[in-house]
């Protein structure tokens, strides 16, 4: 459920914000259940698909398990609001102690290994020049790489109109560029997997999907802020890669490529959903937080009326 999307800046208001009222509606028959009051609601699964969804309630769904593909605008409004400048878990933040990180749907279409062919650009990127917050990086690396003879840097977006030109830009490509926009990631990872094209990640804060059930290093190329804005650093480390790492990269890819699918089409029709793919990883990751949750649902049970408990986590 969304349920946060609106124009720049309305989302915020309560005021005849429709949004708002949504938002309030589910929260209220989610909370006033016996099952949510039963365990506080650490055993409930919101599915948040923008940075900013359940932003009006967001502190009275924080014990939930939140399915998020981004960090970064609960972190981003939590700190407005918060007197506590430490980089300490607030009670109204996310956390990878009981929340997911889920992949974005890809937007272009998969390419087998065996349907991949010359890469003759080394890095490709194609976005929004200018963006805020940690994405102000982008305009930086756009001066840096811009001139560069074989690197493509386009503006735009893969929608219905530039949806080609980034298929044939990241199936050209060695390389394809991922910093960070207004939040640390976007579906600009998961197109490049898509693409065979390895990833270059350069966004600090970035928090990726079902890591500790994959490893990234082993098909993507990770590279700090600081050293992706010293002048030719990046474009000679990536020249410096040989092409027996970049065949080993492009073979982990396509290994992991259906981790990212939601898309059960290439199961039997209206079968199960396939054990490999984006769903089933979901669910496994929710079920590695299990533990935790029962620990917590305990330790509320035995709290004493009028007690007041540090909230040190959502673990607590």
């Amino acid at each position: 459920m969304e349920l946060g999307w609106g124009t720049k800046g309305a989302f915020r208001r309560k005021e005849g914000n429709h949004d708002y009222r949504r938002q309030r509606e589910v929260v209220d028959r989610v909370t006033a259940h016996p099952a949510w009051r039963r365990s506080g609601g650490r055993d409930h699964v919101f599915v948040l698909t923008d940075p900013v969804a359940m932003w009006h309630v967001r502190a009275e769904i924080a014990p939930a398990i939140l399915l998020v593909v981004d960090f970064g605008g609960w972190f981003r409004l939590d700190s407005k609001s918060s007197r506590n400048s430490s980089h300490m878990i607030q009670h109204t933040q996310v956390s990878l102690l009981k929340d997911v990180i889920v992949p974005y749907t890809h937007l272009l279409p998969t390419l087998r290994l065996s349907e991949n062919k010359a890469r003759p650009t080394l890095l490709y990127f194609k976005g929004a020049r200018h963006r805020h917050w940690g994405g102000l990086v982008r305009e930086k690396l756009w001066d840096l790489l811009g001139n560069e003879p074989d690197i493509v840097m386009e503006e735009g977006f893969p929608n219905a109109t530039g949806r080609e030109q980034s298929i044939k830009g990241m199936r050209s490509s060695e390389f394809c560029l991922h910093p960070a926009g207004d939040t640390p990631t976007s579906c600009r990872l998961f197109d490049a997997i898509a693409s065979l094209c390895i990833p270059v990640i350069v966004s600090d804060e970035v928090e990726l999907p079902f890591e500790g059930m994959i490893d990234y290093t082993e098909f993507s190329i990770f590279v700090s802020v600081s050293n992706a804005l010293r002048p030719r650093w990046l474009t000679n480390y990536l020249r410096n890669i040989s092409k027996q790492q970049k065949d080993e990269f492009r073979r982990n890819l396509a290994h992991v490529q259906h981790i990212f699918e939601y898309d059960i089409s290439y199961s039997s029709s209206n079968g199960p959903v396939p054990p490999d793919g984006a769903v089933s990883y979901i669910w496994k990751k929710i079920h590695q937080k299990l533990p935790m949750i029962r620990e917590a649902v305990t330790r509320e049970k035995r709290k004493p009326d009028g007690a007041s408990i540090p909230l040190r986590c959502h673990c607590t």
